[in-house]
Parts: structure tokens; C-alpha cells; sequence
């Protein structure tokens, strides 16, 4: 018994089945202890595949994803997986490699200072020195990782500690995660005061609701207040799509009907939701004439970026559930004829201003097909890349779920999709995963086909190929005077010859007629399979905040000629008016 055997064994006490990771010299005591356990090592092809792989099976789950590493390269490979988990809350449990104790600091053969790399970018670092320190860090790194919001804990593990003599050492016994506390009555029955004096009141709701375990309170709040609710990025499928209170995604990219009832509403009730500048806008005039209610687990977020005039701070899930009938006989109460002509006007501006799908031409129109995906594959766990095809996801896929809908949010990492469906999929075999990656992002990782080839993982991979970096394209376009630099990627290789080279079966649509016929076929195809979808260069993504303006100043593509939209986000003029088919109302504070 070595401490990289009784490592093994924590993992397993821990409830670990599955790890993700790629061997070297300096953690390879560590992988000569696998043989014979019950740990399931998925070898991917590149470590940032690892841990976007713990990314992605941490996400689906809620449990702690594990990857691991050799020293040097191998560990810092990983960091912009564990950098993603970190801004989005993920728990991850990272183990590298590093040189023996008696090298460490004379630049020995990959040597590197993982500690300090990551340390801005872990909730806690361990850089274990002796053995006998082993059941105390795996322990604690359990804990916090799980503990609170949730997130990525670095463990260094020299190689001396890992062949270390460990016989001594108790068997592992796993710590609980800190109980999140409870709020304060009085700032429940604050919040529940303020409540009852809004007219035009909107839930702003965010990530937190799902790494809060509060998706089952939440959706009783917004059954029984009826309470227009708009949905951050991170936080689309916490309500049903078609339920009654759902206005959609608020933000750059968000619907009219969130966004306008977030600049007129009079009072936000903020739930997980950290004010993201892509949420926000223009953060100065985001909803200015509201009153705030933030309720959150962290109350680091609380009064971070815009201040709170009622401050919950606690379990999400028992302040809704304990705000939730006292609001919902409020709301029939006092303002009662106000707040049902606000629902009804949001919910005409849910229907008027609904997305269209009836795209002129015979070309792939990608909103259309990734919504007729959604209706075929109701009940699938979508992995989406970074990039203009991550904004259609958000847009029209209809989410029945937060869990299933894995994206890199904060960091928007291209590179995210397919690592991420590999480890949903390893996480549950029998789980449908879809992944939708562009162009761009899919060349990131590309080599993780071979990861999905050898475990004959059934993920589908929807590949939307513009030949462009779209997202850059778009905003060269509007905001530097179409002033194209280095997003022509009409040299990319023929995608669908690549998944085939990988032993991977593959199909292409570059016509709108053929869009159904290729979907049932992907979906009917037999273990992975990628289907390439030629779409048009030019396309982009509507309706659009442009920087420095507010939300309430969004533009479609019909409005782009007719507004004078300023200089790129770095400068700062006065915010030019938006041509808005319905202007916000001048309302009182």
C-alpha cells in the first residue's frame, strides 16, 4: 500500500466511478494503482479534454467530476478546463502530478509551479508534501468542492508521496459538505414587504437556482405568484418553455419580451443571478426604475454589482419555498389589477415578438433546424460550443431542464462541446447527449473523436459550418465597419471525411429541405455520428444588445442600416436610440 494506491481507494470511498485523464511520468504511480480498481479512466487525447470531460459530467450530474494529469504540460493543459469550472461553479476535483519534494524548485524535467498557476482559478489548492497528509486533503478537497457554490480543488501530488509507504494510513472516510444556512426571517419578511408593494415585478433568475438544489422551490414560486420570469444562460430550462411566467433569455442576445419587462418592471426579484454584463447591458441602465430582492448563496454576489435593497442570503431552495405563499396571496391583494395588466402585456410581448423560423431561400436556416431538433429529441443533454451556434442553442432549443444544457458560460471557452457530451455520456450511458459545435470550436478539440470512437459513446454531433469565426465575423460587421480580419476559415477540411477518419460515421445537409431527413437519420444513427450543416457565412445572430447601450435598445436585422450603433465597446459616447417596434415606457421610479 503506496499513497497513490490509497488514493485510488479514497476516490472509490468517495463514490468516484469515472475519471478523465491522460498519463505521464510524474503521476504514473498513480496510474499503476488503477490496475484492478473499480475506477472507470477515460484516456482522452489531450488533458484539456479531461477536464472539460469532468466539466461536462459534473454539470449533468451535480456530482464532482475528477480528472487527472501528469506534471508540467500535462497540468497546465488542464487549466482552462478548471478556469471554466471556476466561473460557472462546477465541482471539480483536479490531481497532477508533480516532481518529487527533493526537486521541487530546481527546474526539473517538467517541473511547474501548478500551485501558483491555478490559484486564482481554484476555489482551494493542496500541494500534498508527505503522505500522512493524504487523508486529510482528499477529504477536505471533497468537501469544498461541494460545499457552497460549488468548485474546482486542485490536488499536487508529488511522485515521492505517491510511492510513499501509506500502510499506516485508516481507510478513507468521506466528509459531508457544509450545510448552506438558512436566511434570516427578517429579511424574508423584508423581501416578502417590498414584493407586495411592485406592480410591475419581474423574477431575474440565474445559475444558482440549479447549484442551489432550488429548481422544485423555484418552480412552486413562479406556480403560484404567476411572476414574469426571465432566464439567464445558465439558468434556461428552470421553467418549462412553454409555462406561463417564461419570457425567455434576458441580455445580449435575449428575447424582446425578457428584456423589456426587465426595463420597465419596478421591482427584481434576483434568484442566483450575479448581474452578468451579458445579462445586464448597459449596467448603469439596466433596469432603472426597479427596486432589488437578491437572493443568493453566495452573499459575496449580493450588492457586488448593482445594489440590493433586500438582501436574502441563504438556501435558495428554503427562502422561495418559504416566500412562496405569502407572495402568492399578495399578489391578489393590494396592486392586483396592475400586476395582471402586466402579465397580460408580457405575455402579448411573448407571442408578438416569438421567433420566426419561415426563413426566405433554400439554404440551412440554423435556428430553424436546431429548434426541429429539439422537437425530436425533447429529452436530450445538449453540449454546445462557444460562438454564434451557442446563442441559437440558447435561443430556440426548447430546455425542459437546467442540467441539460451544458454550455460554457463566464469563460466562454471554444472547445467546450464535444470534451463535455463525453463526459455527460460516460456519466449516463443511456442519457441522449447532443453536441452542437461550430466550425471554429469544433477544430478545438477535434482529436476527442477518437475518444468517442474507442468508448462507442452515441453522442451526436450537430457541426454548423459557416466558414467564418461568426461571432467575430458578426461584430467586425456591425462595429468596426466590416473591417474583416483573420475570421475566413474557408480552408476548413471537409468535416464530415475528418469523423469518418476517426471510425465515425458521418452525413451532410447544406439544403432546408433536407434538414429532416438528415435530423432522423442522425438521431436513428447507430453509436456516435456527426452531421455537417453547410450554412450561410452571413448569417447572424438577432435580436442583438449593441455594447454601451441598454437592453431596451435591441436590434434586428432589418434595424442595422437605419441606427447609428457608435464605436466598438472600448470607447464610451452617449448611447444612441435604438429603433425599437415598441419603445419602453418613461416610467416612474
Amino acid at each position: 500500500m503506496n499513497g497513490a494506491r490509497w488514493l485510488v481507494q479514497a476516490l472509490e470511498a468517495e463514490g468516484v466511478d469515472t475519471i478523465f485523464g491522460y498519463p505521464g511520468g510524474a503521476i504514473m504511480p498513480f496510474y499503476d494503482a488503477l490496475h484492478g480498481a473499480s475506477l472507470k479512466h477515460v484516456l482522452v487525447r489531450h488533458e484539456q479534454g479531461a477536464a472539460f470531460a469532468a466539466n461536462g459530467f459534473a454539470r449533468a450530474s451535480g456530482r464532482v467530476g475528477v480528472c487527472v494529469a501528469t506534471s508540467g504540460p500535462g497540468a497546465s493543459n488542464l487549466v482552462t478546463g478548471i478556469a471554466d469550472a471556476m466561473l460557472d461553479s462546477v465541482p471539480m476535483v483536479v490531481i497532477t502530478g508533480q516532481v518529487a519534494t527533493p526537486l521541487m524548485g530546481t527546474d526539473a524535467f517538467q517541473e511547474l509551479d501548478v500551485f501558483g498557476l491555478t490559484l486564482p482559478i481554484v476555489k482551494h489548492s493542496f500541494l500534498v508534501r508527505h503522505v500522512d497528509e493524504l487523508p486529510r486533503v482528499v477529504a477536505e478537497a471533497f468537501r469544498i468542492a461541494r460545499s457552497g457554490r460549488p468548485g474546482p480543488v486542485l490536488i499536487d501530488l508529488p511522485k515521492d508521496v505517491q510511492i510513499g509507504a501509506a500502510a499506516h494510513l485508516h481507510a478513507h472516510v468521506p466528509s459531508q459538505a457544509d450545510t448552506m444556512p438558512g436566511c434570516e426571517d427578517h429579511a424574508l419578511h423584508q423581501a416578502a414587504a417590498v414584493i407586495s408593494q411592485a406592480e410591475r415585478p419581474v423574477v431575474y433568475a440565474g445559475g444558482g437556482i440549479i447549484l442551489g438544489d432550488a429548481l422544485d422551490a423555484f418552480r412552486e414560486f413562479a406556480d403560484l405568484t404567476r411572476i414574469p420570469t426571465v432566464l439567464t444562460l445558465r439558468a434556461l430550462g428552470a421553467l418549462p418553455p412553454a409555462h406561463p411566467a417564461n419570457l425567455g433569455m434576458l441580455g445580449m442576445h435575449g428575447t424582446r419580451a425578457a428584456n423589456l419587462a426587465v426595463q420597465e418592471s419596478d421591482l427584481l426579484i434576483v434568484v442566483g443571478a450575479r448581474f452578468d454584463d451579458r445579462a445586464t447591458g448597459k449596467l448603469g441602465e439596466f433596469a432603472p426604475h426597479a427596486r432589488i430582492v437578491h437572493l443568493d448563496g453566495d452573499g459575496c454576489e449580493i450588492g457586488k454589482l448593482r445594489a440590493a435593497d433586500v438582501s436574502v442570503c441563504g438556501d435558495v431552495a428554503a427562502s422561495l419555498s418559504r416566500l412562496a405563499a405569502p407572495c402568492a396571496a399578495q399578489m391578489s391583494g393590494r396592486h392586483a389589477a396592475a400586476r395582471d395588466a402586466w402579465r397580460a402585456l408580457c405575455d402579448q410581448r411573448r407571442t408578438r415578438f416569438a421567433a420566426r423560423y419561415d426563413a426566405p431561400g433554400d439554404t440551412v436556416f440554423a435556428p430553424a433546424l436546431l429548434k426541429r431538433l429539439s422537437e425530436l429529441a425533447p429529452d436530450a443533454t445538449v453540449a454546445c460550443d462557444v460562438g454564434q451556434h451557442q446563442m441559437w442553442v440558447a435561443q430556440h432549443w426548447r430546455f425542459g431542464h437546467p442540467r441539460k444544457h451544458l454550455t460554457s458560460g463566464a469563460l466562454g471557452a471554444m472547445g467546450f462541446g464535444l470534451p463535455a457530451a463525453i463526459g455527460a455520456q460516460m456519466e449516463d450511458p443511456s442519457r441522449r447527449v447532443v453536441c452542437v459545435s461550430g466550425d471554429g470550436s469544433f477544430l478545438m478539440n477535434v482529436q476527442e473523436l477518437a475518444t468517442l470512437r474507442r468508448y462507442r459513446l452515441p453522442v451526436k454531433i450537430v457541426l454548423l459550418d459557416n466558414q467564418a469565426l461568426g461571432m467575430v465575423r458578426q461584430w467586425q460587421e456591425l462595429f468596426f465597419e466590416r473591417r474583416y480580419s483573420e475570421i475566413d476559415l474557408s480552408d476548413n477540411p471537409d468535416f464530415a471525411e475528418v469523423a469518418r477518419a476517426f471510425g465515425i460515421q458521418a452525413m451532410s445537409v447544406d439544403k432546408a429541405a433536407d434538414v429532416e431527413a438528415a435530423l432522423a437519420a442522425l438521431l436513428a444513427a447507430d453509436g456516435p455520428a456527426l452531421l455537417h450543416v453547410a450554412i450561410d457565412t452571413a448569417a447572424n445572430v438577432w435580436p442583438l444588445v449593441p455594447p454601451n447601450h441598454n437592453n431596451a435598445q435591441m436590434l434586428d436585422a432589418d434595424e442595422v442600416s437605419s441606427l447609428d450603433i457608435g464605436p466598438p465597446p472600448d470607447a464610451s459616447p452617449a448611447p444612441a436610440t435604438a429603433a425599437s417596434e415598441e419603445p419602453p415606457h418613461a416610467l416612474p421610479v
